[in-house]
C-alpha cells in the first residue's frame, strides 16, 4: 500500500491518518504498552488523536483548524505536534518509518516476523526431506 506522505485533499489525508494509526498500533512495543496501560481507552485514544493531527499538519492545515476537526484543544494539539505526549512522539516516528520506505507501507500482524520465518524454514524442510526421499529411491533401486 502506497501512503500520501504530503496530503492533498480529505481524501489523502483520510489515508495517511489510517495508516498512521494502523502502522502504530501493529508495532510490538505499542502492543506492549496498550497491553499494561491503566486506562487503554484514554491512551488509544491518544494514539488516534495524535495519528490525526500529525496527517493533517502535513496537509497544511492550522493547528486551529485540527483542533476544531478533532474535537480537542489547540494546547492538546500543538503538544502531540511537538512530540510532548507519548502518543505524539510514537505516532511521528511511524510517519518517519513511512518517510523512509517512500510512502510505501507493508503492515505486518504481530507474530507477522514469526510467522514468515516458520515458513521460510517449512519450505528449506521439505526440500530436505524431498532430497531424502529421492536419495532412498535411489538406494533401494540399486538393492
Amino acid at each position: 500500500m502506497e501512503v500520501p506522505l504530503k496530503p492533498v485533499g480529505k481524501e489523502d489525508t483520510r489515508k495517511l491518518e489510517l495508516a498512521l494509526i494502523l502502522g502504530t498500533l501493529m508495532r510490538s512495543d505499542v502492543l506492549e504498552k496498550i497491553r499494561i496501560a491503566e486506562d487503554k481507552i484514554t491512551w488509544l485514544d491518544s494514539l488516534v488523536i495524535a495519528a490525526g493531527a500529525l496527517a493533517r499538519e502535513r496537509a497544511g492545515y492550522p493547528v486551529t483548524k485540527i483542533a476544531e476537526e478533532l474535537g480537542r484543544t489547540e494546547a492538546t494539539i500543538r503538544n502531540h505536534l511537538q512530540g510532548k505526549t507519548e502518543a505524539g512522539k510514537i505516532v511521528r516516528e511511524t510517519y518517519e518509518a513511512f518517510v523512509k520506505s517512500g510512502g510505501k507501507v507493508e503492515l505486518v500482524l504481530p507474530g507477522g516476523e514469526e510467522l514468515e520465518r516458520l515458513r521460510r524454514e517449512n519450505e528449506e524442510l521439505k526440500k530436505k526431506l524431498e532430497s531424502v526421499k529421492s536419495a532412498l529411491q535411489s538406494l533401494l533401486s540399486s538393492l
